[in-house]
């Protein structure tokens, strides 16, 4: 049977949150056709979170943008996390890393290889730092964590397969 996700993932995300409000918006209209979406909004209640997941999907679509769902607390939605056969796994450290190469992870989103907003005050892999880690799970490794396209064109020598932000996006 044929997967509806590529083998190879989109090289630019947009990780979406709360925090862009309308910006969301803006955002999605700023990633190229190809690009990927990693929906989020854990803080929404289900219903609120279902409809503007709806109305994502719908930009998503008409934009050619891959869309797939953090976590699985929505029904019927792609998997991103710690479940086995999960098409992307997040990545902070070796431990992890590990456990998506053993759950068969299409991709792993290595974080925060920079200073970022959303966590203020933790300590960055740095980019060689969290080139290591991502290679120790067998998958195409995206960078994430205070990246931007500038930031992206001078660590993807390190085998990084793609990027993702938010305030990059949003701006």
């Amino acid at each position: 049977m044929r997967s509806r996700y590529p083998a190879i993932p989109p090289i630019r995300w947009l990780m979406t949150d709360e925090r862009l409000g309308d910006g969301l918006w803006r955002a999605l209209r700023r990633l190229p056709p190809g690009s990927g979406v990693v929906f989020r909004h854990h803080g929404m209640p289900v219903a609120a979170r279902r409809a503007l997941f709806a109305q994502v999907r719908r930009v998503t679509r008409a934009r050619r943008l891959m869309l797939i769902v953090a976590g699985s607390k929505m029904a019927g939605a792609l998997r991103h996390g710690r479940a086995a056969g999960a098409y992307s796994w997040p990545v902070h450290d070796r431990t992890e890393a590990l456990a998506a190469r053993r759950a068969g992870a299409k991709m792993v989103m290595v974080s925060p290889v920079f200073p970022t907003r959303s966590h203020p005050g933790a300590g960055a892999l740095g980019p060689a730092g969290a080139a290591r880690i991502g290679r120790l799970a067998d998958a195409p490794v995206i960078a994430l964590g205070g990246m931007t396209e500038r930031r992206w064109r001078r660590i993807a020598r390190l085998g990084f397969a793609g990027w993702a932000a938010i305030d990059a996006w949003a701006g």
